[in-house]
């Protein structure tokens, strides 16, 4: 799907059903229009009007009746997904009641590959793109949330396997919009994918932990909003260009729009009801402002689910809706309804664009290889006129003194003409002379201040000589008060005088090795590695709990009691599970390295910034004493201290190149975090199994290896032989179950916790 400026792609899709109203629900063969008639209700059978059938026609992009799912994903979703590679924003919405076939259309059958939905085949359709690109670099990333009672909930937030009896509480997501990014999830946990089967696991674990619940229309009815992303991002290999594209694909599953009397909903029920009411009208009201071009406000902000939808709702994004409805006629009015809502979002306009992006650090190779290719071009031009003394770089110390004397020998008359030959001379020269006018300034200051001081000293004396009476004792106050502030000026002058030798004597003491700065940096260095010790204690694998953790008495040797459960896991580490446990050891390993080498660069870099606070200090101090007054200081060389400058610069460009460095290495610290994590997992998934089979009798093994070899041949007689990713489909599907066994097993909850109204 490319760029243009349209309206929101609308579809419907109904149900298909033993009991389709024919009389009343009529699908055209043009495969676009839908009629509908319904009779309504009239206690006045003599009037003819009101029994009269009512029609409606709605036309829209698509008729779906009767079609597979790939037909469907091929028509809605396919060529969203292909426009998200060449940099444009897609969006999917399932709309319609429950029942209706929403979560059926964008999640499909978790234990059918071939009755999957908009997820999993996107995410296939994403990695064979991939894989086909060549060309190309992609960072995929990925996010699920949903929104329970106008709560934001993260639904893949990171929860250690071996916490059973601690669930995950509800995170603190937060919508916000940021200038260029627009509206983001704050607290969203993203999620790396480089493979269909990682991101198909995600899936299937964020999909087990949706809220669901039971009614009159649904025995597994979806309680909550959900928005799947997509976020990808495109680097060529070939081209050296700064430009980078990335894209959002979002695939939004929406909750039953139903009236409350149609599901008989009570208690907790009817609280979710209510907010899913709550959200879908002020969707519909947000809707409605969007068609209208002559509103200017657009009520964005009245519900999270509006908001979090702000940059797919006639924005820069392809939007395309999926209108899911019944084709019985007892529901018929709730089929009206949506068809309604599905004309009002047809007429929403849509202004997609590439997501154009410059990356900084290409960019400043690029100006900076430019830079060189210009001065090259300069030095042939000088070259050709003879004039080979014009330099075009920075000039240096040396330069900068010789530029300083001149101009001092200017304004005193020695020097008649100063010799200018580029623009870093000229304002070299004019950075000397506004130094210049400003010390001249100052001493100007400081002339006036001593005259204007006695002058008041000399009126004083003649005005009380010539009083008498009680004159003499208001001039004698007057010149006490002046006399008073001249004292004031003097003591303010000792006390800055004495306040600046302190402040050298301080920052003389603070070189030493006991300074104030020194410790405070040692408490800094020490509360650091405090930290990295506690933090590699983390890393080690927790053992699971045994199921008896009180010390069993030491009874005789013929009744040797059962290993427990971490010393089974011992065992497994050893044995079995050998060949994961050193991979993680070894991932623990390079973590460890890389997060040393963190400290080493954080000890590095301060030590320099150290230096640089020293050399600056030094520089401010020499610059101070040039500035002040010669009667005050003696007079030194005003020319600049080259070595302190020299070193400045390469400090700074050492601190610089440690910060590289450490961006660098925290990168692969994130990646072996996560390396890490995954281990650790699936260290711990295998070990539940294996306990589990290993406290069996051996006629329990064999009839569990035969269950075992029956539900796995199944599925692999339905796996097609041509679709490779068939396999990844199934092998997340048989993990995601195993967790769910191991959580019912545990009595693992999840538990949802609603922020206090204000």
């Amino acid at each position: 799907m490319k760029a243009h400026s349209g309206n929101v792609g609308v579809f419907v899709r109904i149900r298909p059903t033993a009991h389709f109203a024919q009389g009343l629900v009529e699908c055209l063969p043009d495969g676009q229009t839908v009629n509908i008639y319904h009779r309504r209700d009239s206690k006045k059978t003599q009037d003819s009007i009101k029994g009269r059938p009512s029609s409606w026609s709605f036309r829209l992009e698509g008729v779906l009746q009767d079609v597979s799912q790939e037909e469907v994903y091929d028509r809605v979703c396919h060529p969203l997904v292909q426009g998200a590679f060449d940099g444009y924003n897609g969006t999917v919405m399932c709309f319609g009641q429950t029942g209706a076939g929403k979560t059926y259309t964008m999640t499909g059958s978790t234990k059918s590959y071939k009755q999957r939905g908009f997820i999993p085949r996107a995410l296939q359709q994403v990695f064979q793109e991939i894989e086909r690109r060549t060309d190309f670099s992609f960072s995929v990333q990925l996010s699920f949330m949903e929104i329970y009672n106008e709560t934001l909930l993260d639904l893949l937030s990171p929860v250690s396997p071996l916490q059973d009896s601690t669930p995950p509480s509800a995170r603190g997501l937060v919508v916000m919009e940021e200038p260029g990014r627009g509206v983001v999830i704050k607290g969203l946990s993203l999620h790396p994918v480089f493979s269909e089967e990682d991101a198909l696991d995600l899936m299937f674990e964020a999909d087990m932990n949706r809220v669901t619940g039971s009614h009159a229309l649904n025995r597994n009815s979806s309680r909550s909003h959900c928005i799947f992303s997509l976020h990808i991002e495109s680097r060529s290999r070939t081209l050296s260009e700064a430009k980078y594209v990335t894209s959002k694909l979002s695939l939004v599953d929406l909750a039953g729009s139903e009236r409350l009397g149609k599901t008989g909903s009570e208690g907790q029920m009817l609280k979710e009801s209510t907010y899913i009411n709550k959200s879908l009208s002020f969707l519909e009201q947000t809707i409605l402002a969007l068609a209208d071009r002559r509103r200017e406000h657009v009520p964005f902000r009245h519900t999270k689910l509006t908001h979090a939808l702000k940059n797919s709702l006639g924005g820069n994004c392809n939007t395309v809706l999926v209108a899911n409805v019944y084709g019985e006629a007892e529901h018929l009015d709730e089929t009206l309804c949506t068809m309604h809502f599905a004309r009002r979002m047809k007429n929403v306009k849509i202004q997609p664009a590439v997501n154009e992006h410059m990356d900084p650090a290409l960019q400043v190779k690029k100006l900076q290889k430019e830079l060189v290719t210009l001065k090259e071009e300069m030095s042939i031009h000088n070259t050709l006129l003879k004039n080979q003394s014009v330099e075009h770089e920075p000039l240096s110390e040396a330069q900068l003194a010789e530029i300083s004397t001149e101009v001092q020998s200017y304004l005193d008359g020695s020097l008649m003409e100063i010799s200018v030959k580029s623009i870093r001379q000229v304002e070299a020269v004019f950075a000397q002379f506004k130094l210049a006018v400003q010390k001249q300034e100052q001493k100007d200051v400081m002339c006036n201040t001593c005259s204007s001081m006695k002058k008041d000293h000399g009126a004083v004396t003649p005005d009380v000589k010539e009083s008498d009476g009680r004159g003499v004792t208001e001039e004698a106050e007057a010149g006490g008060s002046v006399a008073s502030d001249s004292h004031k000026q003097t003591r303010r002058a000792n006390t800055t005088a004495t306040k600046t030798k302190k402040s050298k004597d301080k920052h003389s003491t603070t070189q030493g090795d006991g300074s104030p700065s020194s410790k405070k940096r040692c408490e800094t260095s020490s509360r650091k590695q405090n930290t990295s010790q506690t933090s590699e204690k983390e890393l080690d694998p927790q053992e699971p709990e045994a199921q008896n953790q009180e010390a069993q008495p030491v009874e005789p040797a013929q009744h040797e009691s059962p290993p427990t459960k971490s010393e089974c896991f011992e065992d497994f580490k050893v044995g079995p599970g050998s060949k994961i446990s050193s991979i993680l050891k070894e991932n623990k390993a390079v973590l460890l390295e890389r997060r040393s080498l963190v400290r080493q660069l954080t000890e590095e870099i301060n030590a320099v910034k150290g230096e640089i606070d020293h050399v600056m200090s030094t520089l401010l101090q020499h610059k101070q004493m040039r500035a002040a007054p010669e009667d005050e200081y003696p007079a030194e060389d005003e020319e600049p201290d080259a070595a302190l400058l020299l070193q400045l610069s390469k400090l700074k460009t050492l601190y610089r190149l440690r910060h590289v460095a450490l961006h660098d290495v925290k990168a692969e610290v994130n990646y072996c975090e996560h390396l890490v994590h995954q281990c650790r997992v699936r260290l711990v998934s295998e070990f539940e199994t294996w306990y589990k089979t290993a406290s069996l009798t051996p006629e329990e093994k064999t009839l569990a290896l035969i269950q075992s070899d029956d539900t796995e041949q199944q599925p692999q007689a339905e796996l097609p032989p041509d679709a490779p990713s068939a396999q990844f489909f199934h092998n997340a599907r048989c993990r995601t179950q195993k967790r769910r066994d191991v959580r019912a097993h545990s009595g693992y909850k999840r538990l949802l916790q609603t922020p206090p109204a204000t």
